[in-house]
């Protein structure tokens, strides 16, 4: 099974509980980022839990050690049920996320790749490689992998094995499941299910991989 992850965008309080209310029972987890915690307060996710829905972290943490540990400490106080990191501050900081995470028997992702036209700039040559072992040597649950290049998403499950790989990018970025089908264990997607007139049908489009 691959989980249909939604990226909720939005940053209207009504406008992101109806989108998630309507698109719940075709989704596994709502990922929430700084548009609507920075538009509603982290408080907000307490809103969002009573859907029953796991939530989904999206800061993309990425500081010193004791920095990443306040961070990763307000999101789990605040009900989430996982979190996002950057690898690129090196193990010690993705460290301090993923012991904070598994301290709240949550879990703890880090970006290998981000999946944007610019990620190519600086996380190609050898990086995502890195950062994808460093996810793996260092006990987060998984990392984050682009559906826009599934090239490379099968290059990095090379290296993290049996651990998760969430993958962005599928919709408005041109990414598509078809070719991660049986790689990546959950496509997130955005803008192709909230900016749709109709949420809940168009995340019930990807109903097929979910089973």
């Amino acid at each position: 099974m691959t989980d249909l992850i939604l990226a909720l965008d939005v940053t209207g309080r009504d406008d992101a509980l109806r989108i998630a209310g309507q698109c719940a029972p075709f989704i596994d987890a709502v990922k929430l980022g700084y548009p609507i915690i920075l538009a509603q307060g982290l408080s907000f996710a307490g809103e969002m839990a009573a859907l029953g829905l796991p939530l989904i972290a999206d800061f993309k943490v990425a500081d010193i050690p004791s920095t990443n540990r306040l961070i990763v400490e307000q999101v789990f106080a605040h009900g989430f049920s996982a979190v996002i990191c950057h690898g690129f501050c090196g193990s010690d900081s993705v460290a301090a996320c993923v012991d904070i995470a598994h301290e709240n028997r949550g879990e703890c992702y880090v970006v290998a790749e981000m999946s944007h036209p610019g990620a190519e700039e600086f996380f190609h040559g050898g990086a995502a490689e890195k950062i994808a072992a460093l996810a793996r040597e260092s006990g987060a649950d998984g990392i984050i992998a682009p559906a826009t290049r599934p090239d490379r998403v099968m290059l990095l499950r090379e290296i993290v094995g049996k651990k998760k790989i969430y993958s962005p990018g599928i919709g408005a970025q041109g990414g598509t499941f078809e070719p991660l089908a049986g790689i990546v264990d959950g496509i997130i997607v955005g803008r192709q299910i909230y900016g749709a007139p109709d949420p809940a049908a168009a995340a019930a489009r990807f109903h097929s991989i979910r089973r």
